[in-house]
């Protein structure tokens, strides 16, 4: 596997003994590939755009007292080559990728680029975890059956996981068609949690914590926030998720859950602003040192 070094990397580490594959605990890889987006194009450099972002992210973290990436080691590695594999070709070479860094024993954080990449993730890590279920945030539920005629659409990933036997806890949604709501009410392993519902219910983040086993894996869409923190998005919906509850809600997951890997999608970056691509390597940050604590 090639390594990104100081210019492209996470967090621009210069240190070999920091970003080198064999010394890092947690491992980077990117996935910019982009099929079947459906509204704003461009979710393929958000990897990048996140990667260069981070170079502007301080390395001591005030709230956890340390340098994290220092400690554990941050590798980076070069984005993967899709060449011309779309739908499920493209979902095998995203398989293999993650299970030989999951054997590995690296604590994976993947940058999508639409979020169809996270079922051949979350398919590597199931065959490595037992006990598994699947933390969403997002601002859309993505569990219609198919889209525009593709079962591997961005929109149909969630139902794709769920033919993985795997339980789903999503946090945030607030846009779904009328059979992906029926398919939740008449589904005991997909716990929704609407956004409208959390603004309403102080006991939001107890409740959903007891819908998750032990091992966790989380899929972040930068939709599931409000677009006022994350504008360069695919879709974005009013009423999203703010920074300080999510993060108060992280907190608790990786204390009290074993957090296995994550993954962070559709981040689709805009000439005007660098908010988004800033914000979500910030957060991948936050989350890494949440790990380690």
């Amino acid at each position: 596997m090639q390594v990104l070094t100081e210019a492209n990397n996470f967090l621009g580490l210069s240190d070999p003994k920091h970003f080198g594959y064999d010394t890092a605990q947690v491992v980077f890889q990117s996935l910019p590939y982009e099929y079947s987006s459906s509204y704003h194009h461009g979710s393929k450099l958000g990897p990048k755009a996140i990667l260069k972002a981070s170079h502007y992210v301080e390395f001591y973290d005030e709230e956890i007292k340390k340098e994290t990436c220092f400690e554990q080691g941050i590798c980076t590695l070069e984005p993967l080559d899709f060449q011309d594999a779309i739908n499920e070709e493209a979902i095998q070479l995203i398989y293999q990728h993650s299970s030989k860094i999951i054997q590995d024993n690296k604590f994976l954080v993947s940058l999508g680029a639409e979020h169809t990449v996270s079922f051949g993730i979350i398919k590597a890590i199931s065959e490595h975890y037992s006990d598994l279920s699947i933390l969403q945030i997002d601002a859309h539920s993505d569990l219609r059956q198919e889209y525009e005629g593709s079962k591997w659409s961005h929109a149909s990933v969630m139902a794709r996981v769920t033919e993985l036997g795997l339980p789903i806890t999503q946090i945030g949604i607030r846009a779904q068609c009328k059979e992906e709501a029926e398919l939740i009410r008449l589904t005991d392993s997909i716990n929704t949690f609407y956004a409208h519902q959390i603004r309403a219910n102080k006991d939001w983040m107890e409740q959903a914590l007891n819908t998750l086993n032990n091992n966790v894996y989380i899929t972040i869409d930068a939709d599931g926030f409000d677009p006022s923190i994350m504008p360069a998005v695919g879709t974005s919906e009013p009423n999203g998720l703010y920074w300080d509850e999510t993060i108060a809600f992280f907190k608790r997951i990786f204390a009290e859950k074993n957090v296995v890997a994550f993954d962070i999608v559709e981040c689709a970056p805009r000439e005007i602003d660098t908010l988004t691509e800033y914000n979500l390597a910030k957060l991948a940050y936050k989350l890494i040192g949440l790990k380690y604590k």
